[in-house]
């Protein structure tokens, strides 16, 4: 099979809702995303002849899903009284709620989804919370 890997990064703010430990209050991240995809062959056609995909494509799209989160206090929905949610975003704070506790593991198959959902064929997926920590997500 050959395969391609591209990164991608984004700095934001989470917390960990009801966690028993420093993560339950609001800290930051330099999230990099790595995604792998492959295929069995090379596309044989056009200007994609001998790739897997073009590495160009691949790359912009990862980027604009990190660039979507960027910047930003990610927070589960619900998990925020709605007084201080609407204070947060008076003060316009960028504020991206989620159905998923903001986790590591979460956004590994939240990045291997939105990139299967562009028609790649994703292998896996792996989001580092630091340079040393990371969580990867792959279907079997």
């Amino acid at each position: 099979m050959y395969t391609l890997k591209t990164v991608a990064g984004f700095d934001s703010a989470h917390f960990l809702k009801d966690y028993d430990g420093k993560c339950s209050n609001i800290h930051g991240h330099h999230w990099s995303v790595e995604v792998i995809v492959g295929n069995d062959e090379l596309n044989k056609d056009n200007q994609t002849r001998g790739m897997v995909v073009d590495f160009a494509e691949l790359k912009k799209d990862l980027r604009e899903l990190t660039e979507e989160l960027d910047h930003s206090l990610i927070i589960e929905r619900g998990s925020l009284r709605e007084k201080t949610l609407e204070a947060l975003k008076e003060e316009n704070f960028r504020i991206i709620e989620l159905d998923m506790r903001p986790t590591a593991e979460n956004f590994a198959k939240y990045f291997f989804d939105k990139m299967k959902k562009k028609d790649y064929q994703v292998i896996e997926a792996t989001v580092y919370e630091t340079k040393n920590n990371c969580a990867c997500y792959r279907e079997d």
